[in-house]
């Protein structure tokens, strides 16, 4: 049977306000986030159908609190919490400190990877 941990994982990194582990399992990524600092992802997700997120997660909260909004409602999950998170959101807010497990299909996910990669790269260049 599959299985991925934190610290068995080969992806993923440490972005100073945000630390991912990250792997496949089968057509899914299981990626361990932990938030050091409230990350707003609004101008990460710039050029993506509607500007929001595509791709559906699931996921639960080990520790904190996490914010999703989309076009007509917001969604706050904290510690304890599974949650989905269904195409058309965007990560608003995330408590320092917040850590938690999600999983996402692989392709959407690096369609979104990709995405946000560009706009962190166009916003550390000015």
């Amino acid at each position: 049977m599959p299985k991925v941990s934190k610290d068995g994982t080969t992806q993923g990194g440490d972005y100073g306000e945000v630390v991912e582990h990250a792997d496949q399992l089968d057509e899914y990524t299981v990626s361990f986030v932990e938030f050091r600092s409230d990350v707003d992802a609004t101008p990460l997700l710039k050029g993506l159908p509607d500007d929001r997120c595509q791709c559906p997660h699931w996921g639960y909260v080990l520790h904190g609190k996490v914010t999703f909004t989309y076009a007509d409602r917001e969604e706050v999950f904290e510690t304890g919490d599974a949650f989905y998170t269904p195409p058309g959101h965007i990560p608003v807010k995330h408590e320092p400190g917040t850590e938690f497990v999600m999983f996402s299909p692989t392709e959407e996910m690096r369609a979104t990877e990709e995405a946000m990669a560009r706009n962190m790269e166009a916003l550390q260049t000015g």
